[in-house]
């Protein structure tokens, strides 16, 4: 990937912010209550905000020098002078922008609860690395993650459509909250020693590199069991199971954060982790509708 603008966006991260809506969105259709026009805002928005959020860390932690030209991840723009600082502060308040503009439209149809969810989570993109008590350097990106990747986002998604909360949408929320959790896990693992340096206190620099790759385990483990509640009772959906299969295409991926702690082989992983993230989405919506 040569081009800096594609390295300062992070695709391969972007499936954490699609993923969720593609479950909203299933559920709210299944519901009959499914509205193609606030489903794509819903997504635009939501792209556009960890675009963002993508854009805000680059430029955060190369003010912070966590970036630095020993990292071992994929290149950060502003760190490695492809991408003017000013230029990576101006865009990603442009993406804020645009997300916040995208968002109008769902504000008008939805009211106050979508202006609450997109404050929110526009603040916990640029909170996560900016300024002196940065969600990420507290520790607490993995629970912010969880739930504005899960819950909050599919809940989110399926009421633009239907103008009501689902509690089942609460709940499938979980399953992509998890994994979404598991890329950043994979992440914080690759950096945790440049992390450690520029003093960012991360949950695997806190507990270590043991802690780091159990916790990817069970965020792996607990989304293949959020199926399980939809086999019976008033929201069954058993062959929402079907999404339980990405454990076993997960594997490979398990296996490498377990035994390897280099930088190029956590980079795949945690694209591979994007990938079962998608999978994840498409079965267990798939299976929601069937």
């Amino acid at each position: 990937m040569s081009n800096p603008w594609l390295m300062a966006i992070r695709p391969r991260t972007l499936p954490a912010a699609a993923a969720p809506v593609v479950v909203g969105a299933a559920m709210a259709w299944h519901d009959g209550a499914g509205h193609a026009l606030a489903a794509g805002c819903a997504l635009a928005g939501a792209l556009l905000i960890q675009i963002g959020t993508n854009l805000a860390n680059d430029y955060f932690d190369f003010r912070k020098g966590a970036d630095t030209p020993e990292r071992i991840g994929p290149v950060r723009v502003t760190q490695a002078g492809l991408i003017a600082p000013a230029t990576v502060r101006n865009s990603f308040i442009l993406a804020f922008a645009l997300a916040a503009l995208v968002s109008l439209y769902l504000v008008w149809r939805g009211g106050w609860p979508v202006v609450a969810i997109g404050v929110f989570s526009i603040a916990a993109g640029i909170l996560y690395t900016a300024g002196r008590h940065a969600l990420g350097y507290l520790g607490l990106g993995d629970i912010f993650v969880l739930v504005f990747f899960g819950p909050v986002a599919v809940a989110g998604t399926y009421y633009v459509q239907a103008l009501r909360l689902d509690p089942a949408a609460v709940a499938a929320g979980v399953g992509p909250g998890l994994l979404s959790t598991a890329i950043l896990c994979v992440n914080n693992l690759r950096d945790i020693d440049a992390d450690r340096k520029a003093g960012k206190r991360t949950l695997a620099v806190r507990f270590g590199r043991v802690f780091a790759r159990w916790e990817y385990c069970l965020c792996l483990l607990g989304a293949a069991l959020v199926p399980f509640c939809f086999v019976t009772g008033p929201h069954a959906h058993p062959w929402t199971l079907l999404a339980a299969l990405t454990l076993l295409v997960a594997a490979p991926v398990i296996r490498t954060v377990l035994t390897l702690s280099e930088g190029p082989a956590l980079n795949e992983a945690l694209a591979a982790t994007g990938r079962v993230l998608l999978c994840y989405a498409a079965l267990f919506s798939i299976g929601w509708c069937l």
